[in-house]
């Protein structure tokens, strides 16, 4: 590997953000020490999957992995909103799964076409037959853009359509970073001579870092600002507030009062686009009091209207799911989701499964953060059950929501099922930091790269 855990913290500089970053979720135990036996397959080749076989590869003395993952490279996620807003080159998000998977591993370079629990085994695209005793399903989720109609893939990149989330994991493209930084430019090209409408959506249903929607709305209006510019924001989205947590919903609604026009429209989704047009199409589902004359009170009845927008330029995010094998599996709960113990992260029906990641269908914990510290609780749980013992760490719920408020500023969002749960405790999670922009910027991609995908913490 390229680094030791010392050599690392030596990059990092151990400056006090990153040390508390560090030491702030459980390491695995450096020696192989786990006489286990069994069979372990992994599936899926994200930050979830690396994280979880690194640490099972060397908790276990003799460890019998099977990985099924299609991709050689490897995306640095969170580089992304970097790399759209000019921050972060479009290289430098590239890294490569042959740096961690050893070389004792079976790594089966294909994506599974079907599970099949009750035989203890999958089945690729190719149609090989996978057979295990163990399985961690770490396949991430998908960006699902045909839940919207009139837009495909193809049509990101063109007519003023831009979105932060697209890739192709399997290709080890990120597309949809680069066109962003593009679509930055021509927005404010085109505000220079004409104040441009800019729509940004974010659905209702759970999404990968679900923050990614505003850091690009800020991020966007902060770049026009700096120039002396200016557009017409409008913010619909599926939820009924800007964040669940009131403190951070309170601080962001301050940030908006920060630049020119930003007018959010809460319960809204996007149900379809017309691409030449320029114009979108939202559902408003909402509650209405209607009185009835015949118990002579009032009633709430549920009311949704269509709502059409003509833009400028849009900022698309769609709605997401587990891919496809998962969700034509019984492995799902009825959301649609990898059905796992939102403690255990043990599934509630086959307990010889597990899941990591955005895939679980958890309360909380589609970020990389979460996913780190899911691996040692997922780790401990899996090998207890290899002795034939009960699961018994817990996973606290904890998730980050880095929102970027601005060039410099970030809104480091911290907390679990209980409520915020700040790393650095006596710093208020709701308001804006450069310490937190830095971090994010130049320390998490080391820790990242030489700490969390090899397991170290």
């Amino acid at each position: 590997m390229s680094l030791s855990r010392r050599d690392a913290l030596k990059v990092i500089g151990l400056s006090p953000v990153a040390a508390a970053v560090l030491f702030s979720s459980k390491p695995t135990d450096m020696n192989a020490s786990e006489d286990v036996n069994g069979k372990i397959l992994i599936v899926g080749g994200g930050s979830g999957a690396i994280m979880a076989l690194s640490r099972l590869h060397r908790a276990i003395k003799n460890p019998d992995i099977t990985i099924i993952a299609p991709n050689e490279i490897h995306i640095y996620q969170p580089g992304q909103v970097f790399v759209a807003a000019g921050e972060m080159d479009y290289d430098d998000i590239f890294l490569s799964n042959n740096d961690y998977i050893p070389k004792d591993v079976e790594w089966i370079k294909d994506e599974v076409a079907a599970f099949n629990p009750k035989n203890n085994s999958v089945t690729t695209r190719a149609g090989k037959e996978v057979k295990y005793d163990y399985m961690v399903v770490a396949t991430g989720i998908v960006n699902r853009f045909d839940k919207i109609e009139g837009l495909t893939k193809e049509d990101i990149g063109t007519n003023g359509i831009s979105c932060v989330y697209l890739n192709d994991l399997e290709k080890g493209t990120a597309r949809g970073a680069s066109e962003m930084w593009n679509w930055f430019n021509d927005l404010k090209e085109v505000a220079k001579t004409k104040r441009p409408t800019v729509v940004y959506t974010q659905p209702d249903s759970p999404i990968k870092c679900g923050g990614a929607p505003q850091k690009m709305l800020y991020l966007s209006a902060d770049y026009l600002k700096e120039a002396g510019i200016g557009a017409n924001y409008q913010f619909y989205t599926g939820l009924k507030t800007l964040f669940h947590l009131p403190k951070v919903a309170e601080s962001l609604t301050e940030v908006q009062h920060r630049y020119d026009t930003i007018e959010t429209k809460f319960s809204h989704f996007l149900q379809s686009i017309d691409v030449k047009a320029k114009t979108a199409t939202f559902v408003h589902a909402y509650e209405k009091e209607v009185y009835d004359e015949d118990f002579d009170e009032y009633t709430k009845e549920s009311v949704s209207e269509e709502v059409k927008v003509t833009y400028d330029f849009i900022h698309v995010v769609p709605p997401m799911s587990p891919p496809e094998a998962v969700l034509k599996s019984d492995l799902i709960n009825g959301m649609g989701w990898l059905d796992v113990d939102q403690y255990s992260l043990q599934h509630k029906k086959y307990n010889n499964i597990f899941g990591i990641g955005d895939v679980c269908g958890i309360p909380m914990g589609k970020t990389g953060g979460s996913a780190r510290h899911h691996g040692p609780i997922l780790t401990d749980n899996l090998i207890s059950v290899m002795k034939g013992k009960a699961p018994k760490e817990k996973f606290d719920g904890y998730t980050v929501c880095p929102l970027k408020t601005q060039y410099g500023k970030i809104i480091m969002a911290e907390f679990n099922y209980e409520g915020p749960k700040p790393t650095i405790p006596f710093l208020d999670i709701e308001k804006p930091r450069w310490m937190w922009w830095a971090f994010d910027l130049y320390m998490l991609k080391p820790m990242y790269k030489h700490l969390m995908l090899p397991g170290y913490f």
